[in-house]
């Protein structure tokens, strides 16, 4: 199950600069339009969690879950990309964008787009999705649907829970137009005076911290809701008394709500994210949702007040705000989802016969550990490696850096502990990662209060590497324990995003590390690093050297080959090097799981590009780099993406795996996601997306998140370590 609380579209760290050209000059060995668009491939991406919402196969209630995803995800888009673009259009500082478009032109398209699948979105619920969940038992009823007596039970509810929250907002001469927060969903309600005779409007806003779903009746195997919003419309005779009520209609509004901070104009980081949060809620609108009933006198009145534009409204049959179909998680229908995942500690962190709990110290010194989560989980490792340690009276000092965390981390605690019990500890919390920055805020005073060390990264720079190095004194000597991830130390997420880390007690991963943290809370700059690969000095570089070698190798006869798997492909010199590569006759396969700009299978430029993308149950987060290397195969896991802040604007941090065994895990998990048995998307040169799931029979193909699961659950102990 994926929650609302964890989602993950790839937009949500998005920067004013993703809308600029990278820097170097175009390839002229190449052809122009080589690029597919950004934007449209991230409509693209959101087109194929819907796809998994409209497959019959699947459980009803992970449908209504993919849904909800796709609802919070477009959110997110219209929030960041669109309200960038209207804003750079209006500013007059547009630029063209990755494929070379006006802004307008783009903007043009993804409003095509966008209409289309939110349509597509709206029907998947209304004839796909609700269906499926009532004949499981589920119904969402409508008011008219039900018989009087529920209607009456549920109007003491509406006056008991309901009604004294409402607040009825009038628009007339001596009430302006009212302001409408962003997301909000909200009833547009036309008036008459039956003293005067006149029209009035008014708006009401349908309280969020209420239940979307309010439950009619209960039985055995059967129950029964109607939406809040269709309770309260059907109830407003409470609210307008002596007031008849002509119409009404439910509309939502998405406003801007990117972020502008300039930190070096500002000595305190912290007070202007928080002003800047409070100016978020009043961005300017981007997009209007109403329902498709909605009369033509109403809607003139909110195009008007609102300023928005005709193409800034889409009109929706059904329920708006899909968001709340999140809410259905909380049924007990275990029959309706995905059959459940026990995570299972890697075999390294298991605990002897002897023992209770496993000693994360020592079985790290036994040799590099690489787990794979949710797979493996990430309470027996990563949590129980950082609880050692602020345990542990020969641990000296904890580094660690926090992009995002949840409002209960026992990672946050463990550093508290840490510097409670006398240790050295630091913390550099990323305050500017986007939609988390006033959760990033509670956390940061809170571990300064308690003797942490908190910094704040570099400025102009995102800190979005994932790092652990903690200092443990050992027979007078110090030796550095090194964790390097793919993704943030929550425990929440982890149960549901797919991610690699590696514990390592060598010596120049830690040396790396002391001096990245080093550059990170001081003045230090290192240029070098042994076995990490570090933007935004290094990491372009590194990755470009690596991808040529592969090209070298092919024109030379050796074995060459690169596998690369990121959340998305975007940035023009990387993809540039793997056009070039393929020319080589070098096979290339990416495995991407949301925006991908190559254009794969281009006779002449990209034949010999294969580019697939899995979504499921978990969210594919890793980011894996692996090269055949003249047949001495190298291989980095760590966090960044190809794209332009990625590369030129964060501090991310790959390392490079060395043991055999991992490395054959790697290449394992990477064939078994691009073999033709397994299900995925298949992308084509023109951008478009195909689902292979069903094989010629009929039958699905090979799901990897499960067949992944059940190899982690095989895994044994030789009886030797035993």
């Amino acid at each position: 199950m994926i929650e609302q609380d964890v989602l993950d579209s790839g937009l949500g760290d998005a920067d004013d600069d993703d809308f600029d050209q990278a820097t170097e000059a175009p390839d002229a060995e190449l052809p122009e339009g080589r690029y597919l668009d950004r934007e449209l491939s991230w409509l693209a991406f959101n087109q194929r969690v819907l796809e998994l919402a409209e497959d019959p196969q699947l459980p009803a209630l992970e449908r209504s879950n993919f849904l909800a995803i796709f609802g919070s995800n477009l959110d997110e888009f219209f929030m960041v990309r669109v309200a960038g673009l209207k804003r750079r259009i209006l500013t007059g500082l547009a630029v063209p964008t990755n494929v070379g478009r006006a802004p307008a032109d783009v903007l043009s398209d993804i409003s095509e787009a966008a209409h289309a699948l939110q349509l597509r979105h709206a029907e998947a619920w209304q004839f796909l999705v609700r269906p499926a969940l009532a004949d499981a038992g589920i119904e969402i009823a409508t008011w008219n649907e039900l018989d009087p007596h529920d209607q009456a039970r549920l109007y003491e509810y509406f006056q008991a829970q309901v009604f004294p929250v409402l607040m009825p907002l009038a628009v007339d001469p001596a009430h302006p137009f009212p302001y409408i927060s962003g997301l909000s969903l909200n009833l547009a309600i036309r008036i008459r005076n039956a003293k005067t005779g006149r029209q009035e409007f008014a708006r009401l806003k349908v309280p969020p911290m209420l239940p979307r779903f309010v439950e009619v009746s209960r039985s055995t195997d059967h129950v029964r809701y109607v939406t809040l919003e269709d309770l309260i419309a059907n109830n407003l005779d409470d609210l307008f008394p002596g007031m008849e009520i002509l119409d009404h209609h439910a509309f939502r509004l998405t406003r801007n709500e990117d972020m502008v901070i300039e930190e070096d104009e500002t000595e305190n980081l912290i007070q202007a994210l928080e002003a800047e949060l409070m100016r978020r809620r009043f961005g300017p609108p981007i997009r209007l949702e109403i329902t498709d009933d909605m009369d033509e006198v109403t809607l003139d009145l909110l195009i008007k007040e609102l300023d928005i534009t005709e193409q800034e409204v889409y009109r929706l049959p059904g329920t708006l705000d899909l968001r709340g179909l999140f809410d259905l998680s909380r049924i007990d229908r275990p029959d309706l989802r995905y059959p459940p995942h026990v995570p299972t500690t890697a075999l390294a962190f298991q605990p002897g016969d002897n023992t209770e709990r496993a000693d994360i110290f020592a079985a790290i010194r036994k040799g590099d550990v690489l787990v794979h989560h949710p797979y493996e989980s990430f309470a027996t490792s990563v949590q129980a490696f950082l609880e050692q340690a602020a345990k542990d009276p020969h641990v000296l000092a904890i580094k660690q850096t926090l992009y995002r965390t949840s409002g209960d981390s026992p990672i946050v605690q463990a550093l508290i502990d840490a510097a409670q019990a006398g240790k050295q500890v630091l913390a550099l919390v990323e305050v500017k990662a986007r939609f988390d920055e006033a959760n990033n805020i509670v956390w940061a005073r809170k571990l300064e209060k308690a003797g942490v060390h908190v910094v704040y990264g570099l400025v102009g720079l995102k800190t979005h590497c994932k790092l652990a190095l903690v200092i443990r004194e050992e027979n007078g000597v110090l030796r550095s324990y090194c964790h390097v991830g793919t993704g943030n130390y929550n425990p929440k997420t982890s149960r549901i995003y797919e991610d690699f880390g590696l514990f390592t007690v060598n010596e120049e991963v830690g040396r790396d590390l002391t001096r990245l943290f080093n550059e990170l809370s001081g003045y230090a700059i290192e240029k070098k690093f042994k076995r990490l690969l570090v933007a935004p000095l290094h990491l372009r570089k590194g990755l470009l050297r690596l991808i040529d070698a592969e090209r070298r190798n092919a024109e030379a006869g050796k074995p060459a080959g690169i596998r690369i798997k990121v959340n998305s492909m975007v940035d023009e010199q990387i993809i540039d090097a793997l056009y070039r590569a393929s020319q080589a006759g070098v096979p290339v396969e990416v495995w991407v799981r949301g925006i991908c700009s190559i254009m794969p299978g281009v006779p002449g430029m990209s034949e010999n590009i294969t580019v697939r993308s899995i979504l499921g149950r978990y969210l594919e987060h890793s980011r894996i780099f692996a090269f055949q290397a003249g047949g001495t195969p190298i291989a980095y896991i760590g966090s960044a993406d190809m794209m332009h802040r990625n590369l030129d604007r964060r501090v991310e941090a790959l390392v490079r795996i060395v043991s055999p065994a991992q490395l054959t895990e790697l290449n394992d998990l990477f064939s078994l996601a691009m073999s033709d048995t397994t299900s995925s998307w298949w992308l084509g040169p023109d951008g478009e997306w195909v689902r292979h799931h069903l094989d010629a029979d009929g039958r699905p193909l090979a799901d990897l998140q499960d067949v992944t699961m059940a190899a982690v659950q095989r895994r044994r102990r030789p009886r030797a370590a035993r």
